[in-house]
């Protein structure tokens, strides 16, 4: 019931608009006192304060066995059903909204479309896409196969186009093609390295991007849909099926290889552990026979007393930094003059010995060049310390968000693939995948070469959900928290994702993700980028500094998509570095919001 008094039926996620209005009464400007009421007789109908406004039905002759029900079922139909309770028959329908039928806008996620089948919403994947959780169809579809270029060395094209009949479309095309053909059309998006479908309809040729909304099952449609799949790889390398061997043939062959690899791993693994043990064991004795401290870095993390760590840090008489965690001094180990970073964690939860070596193992088991390496670590009764490798320039927010020395164009663009390999590391390739839950420039840090690496991953476990004032009960920094962690949903990786969009966004424009002294229609960065984005003005984002303006669009549109508040938009590490390498095609991203706008 609308303010207007007028009572209408909207599809769920849709505008609140007469476009999208499945049924409507009809009562417009009859105030704002309208109700509708149900009579035990059957009738209908709609009343202000003062009289009837509009009988939606008239009523029976009123049977004291008889019932009604009134009921907005799930094909958009608003209905009247009676049913006598002396006969053995179903429901019966004596009324229903004289409207078509309303498409279920909603349901179903991108890139799919909506088949009704009775009252059962069916969700159906493009040509070339599958369903991104089979479990749950409102997820959408994602491709099957992997992008590439248009073409591939020979010049070959490495895509074809597959047809989607009896579907209507409403989606706005990027560019439109007139007096063309069906083949002319077709052909012209398997050309276009942006172009990903295109709807045809009475010579008229629309060119779309994923991802797709807004389509449905329509029997009989005059349009004809054609979506770009990738080729066969038979295709693309030359060799027909005819020509290949016999798939029993292969099958064996490839079952001989692999178990004689099998066996010379095993052989090699047997070989292997034999000698790091003997070697481990080896320096483990050396290292116990000296009396003075020192560090091995070919050991996993070593446990240090607390006194020893005193020693190393002069008494933590040099702070050098404090964060979400904790204040971190500067050190130097005795023996070889090695500087660390010594960190003393606060409030950390209350957990017992084994369980606090146990992280310390999963954390010291990382080696990757964009991770800050943990050398060791003290558990002293409630006194919780880590020794980390030293970081000569900070971290990033001190060269990022100050005057002097800021670094360039090439340099953020190197930046940003750090800090993405870092956490593809921590995703898809360490031993125990590691959700960081505080991505921000704080955590990441510099050494003498400029390279990020990324610190405190593994951490957020350990910590009281109060822990500083930076945190609300969730994990990580405001600013940089994804919305999920706000709605109470299950965090996953993406949570990650949308942390480094923000970072990125902060990396590009060289400024913090919310600036209360610019004005307020720039104060919001994600919200700003979006604007200029829009109204293509991306020189605002760098000011004068002069920097290669497609590698800007690409970056823009990457953070874009981090961003966007529904966690299955945002893509998954392994293709946010593919995109910014340039391997992959990056389409135009919606509005980072536009998942949540009609919650």
């Amino acid at each position: 019931m609308q303010a207007d008094g007028n009572l209408v039926s909207y599809p769920v996620k849709t505008s609140v608009t007469s476009n999208d209005a499945c049924w409507a009464s009809g009562n417009s400007g009859a105030g704002d006192n309208v109700t509708l009421n149900f009579d035990d007789d059957g009738r209908l109908y709609l009343l202000n304060s003062s009289s009837t406004l509009n009988n939606l039905t008239s009523g029976e002759n009123f049977q004291g066995r008889t019932i009604y029900l009134a009921k907005l079922d799930v094909d958009s139909f608003f209905r009247l059903y009676s049913h006598n309770l002396d006969e053995k028959r179903s429901w019966s329908i004596l009324w229903s909204t004289p409207t078509g039928r309303c498409d279920p806008k909603g349901v179903c996620g991108v890139n799919t479309y909506s088949i009704l089948r009775g009252l059962e919403v069916k969700c159906e994947c493009f040509p070339g896409f599958n369903h991104v959780d089979p479990n749950d169809l409102s997820s959408g579809c994602q491709k099957n196969y992997t992008a590439g270029g248009c073409k591939n060395e020979d010049g070959r094209l490495n895509y074809t186009m597959k047809p989607l009949n009896d579907t209507q479309w409403f989606n706005d095309s990027y560019y439109l093609l007139t007096n063309s053909t069906k083949e002319d059309c077709a052909a012209a998006c398997q050309g276009d390295c942006n172009c990903d479908a295109v709807i045809f309809e009475d010579r008229l040729c629309k060119l779309q991007r994923l991802p797709l909304h807004d389509k449905r099952s329509s029997p009989g449609s005059l349009s004809f849909v054609f979506f770009k799949v990738g080729v066969p790889e038979y295709i693309t390398n030359g060799v027909p099926p005819a020509d290949r061997p016999s798939k029993k043939k292969l099958t064996v062959e490839i079952l001989i290889i692999g178990v004689s690899l099998v066996a010379f791993a095993f052989l090699v693994l047997a070989i292997s552990r034999a000698l790091i043990y003997r070697s481990n064991a080896w320096t483990h004795k050396r290292a116990s026979d000296r009396g003075n401290i020192e560090l091995s870095e070919d050991l996993a993390p070593r446990a240090f007393t607390y006194r020893e760590l005193e020693e190393v840090t002069n008494s933590f008489t040099e702070e050098i930094g404090r964060g979400s965690f904790g204040a971190v001094y500067k050190g130097t180990i005795l023996n070889n003059q090695k500087v660390v970073a010594v960190k003393r964690l606060e409030k950390v939860l209350a957990e017992g010995e084994r369980e606090f070596q146990s992280e310390m193992k999963v954390i010291g088991r990382t080696h990757h060049r964009n991770l800050v390496r943990l050398y060791g670590y003290c558990l002293e009764g409630t006194k919780r310390l880590l020794v980390y490798e030293y970081m000569s320039n900070g971290s990033l927010a001190n060269i990022l968000f100050t005057s002097q020395n800021q670094p360039s164009w090439d340099e953020r663009v190197g930046i940003s693939l750090d800090i993405a390999r870092g956490i593809l590391y921590l995703h898809e390739e360490c031993e125990t995948r590691i959700v960081h839950c505080d991505i921000k420039p704080q955590n990441i840090l510099m050494d003498n070469c400029r390279c990020a690496k990324i610190s405190d991953f593994g951490l957020a476990k350990l910590l009281k959900p109060d822990q500083t004032r930076t945190f609300t009960g969730i994990r990580g920094t405001r600013g940089y928290v994804a919305p999920e962690w706000h709605r109470n949903l299950p965090v996953t990786v993406k949570a990650d994702i949308y942390s480094f969009g923000i970072v990125l966004l902060e990396i590009i424009c060289r400024r913090r993700t919310v600036d209360s002294s610019l004005p307020e229609d720039e104060a919001i960065l994600e919200e700003w980028v979006y604007q200029c984005y829009e109204n293509r003005q991306l020189s605002k984002l760098v000011g004068d500094e002069q920097v290669n303006e497609r590698k800007l669009d690409r970056m823009v549109r990457l953070a874009l998509w981090c961003i966007q508040d529904e966690p299955s938009l945002r893509p998954s590490i392994k293709k946010v570095l593919l995109m910014l390498e340039g391997t992959v095609d990056i389409p135009k991203p919606p509005s980072p919001t536009s998942s949540l706008s009609t919650i």
